[in-house]
C-alpha cells in the first residue's frame, strides 16, 4: 500500500502542476506594416500605397493598440507626414474595436471604430466605417497589412 501511494503521489502532483488550457491568442495580435488603404466615400473610391515614400506600423496587444506613420524623406519636403495614435481595443471573434484615445489629429480622439478583420497567413485585412463628424469624415476604410517578423 505504501509503495502504491509513493507511485501515485508524484503522478498526482505532476498533473496538478500541469499548465491549464489557455485560450488561443487572437491571430491579429502583433506588429503589422500597412501596405494599402482603400477609402470608399459614397461613389468615390481611392487607394493609397503606403509603401511608397512613407511607412506605417500598427502594434496590437490584447488590451491596446498604437500606430505610427511617417514619410521616408525626414520631413524635408512636400511629402512630409507624421501621424501617431493609439488607445484601447476590444476583440471578439472577427470583430476588432479600436477606442482611439490618442491621436495628433485631436478631433478624431474619442472615436470608436469597429472593424471586421481576417488574417490569412501573414496578411491582415481590416474593414470598417470611419465616422468623425468634427472632421467631416464618413467613409468605409479597408486596410491591408503584412506581419512584421
Amino acid at each position: 500500500m505504501k509503495n502504491t501511494l509513493l507511485l501515485i503521489l508524484p503522478a498526482l502532483i505532476a498533473i496538478s502542476c500541469a499548465p491549464k488550457d489557455r485560450p488561443e491568442p487572437a491571430p491579429l495580435l502583433g506588429t503589422w506594416k500597412l501596405l494599402t488603404g482603400t477609402t470608399i466615400n459614397g461613389r468615390d473610391t481611392s487607394t493609397v500605397d503606403y509603401t511608397q515614400g512613407q511607412e506605417m506600423i500598427k502594434i496590437i496587444t490584447p488590451t491596446h493598440f498604437a500606430f505610427m506613420r511617417h514619410d521616408l524623406n525626414g520631413g524635408k519636403d512636400s511629402t512630409a507626414v507624421y501621424v501617431a495614435g493609439g488607445g484601447r481595443v476590444g476583440i471578439k471573434g472577427n470583430i476588432y474595436t479600436e477606442y482611439l484615445d490618442y491621436l495628433n489629429y485631436r478631433e478624431w480622439e474619442g472615436g470608436v471604430f469597429e472593424l471586421e478583420y481576417t488574417v490569412r497567413g501573414d496578411t491582415l485585412i481590416t474593414k470598417g466605417v470611419e465616422k468623425v463628424e468634427e472632421a467631416g469624415v464618413d467613409q468605409v476604410n479597408v486596410e491591408t497589412y503584412v506581419r512584421v517578423k
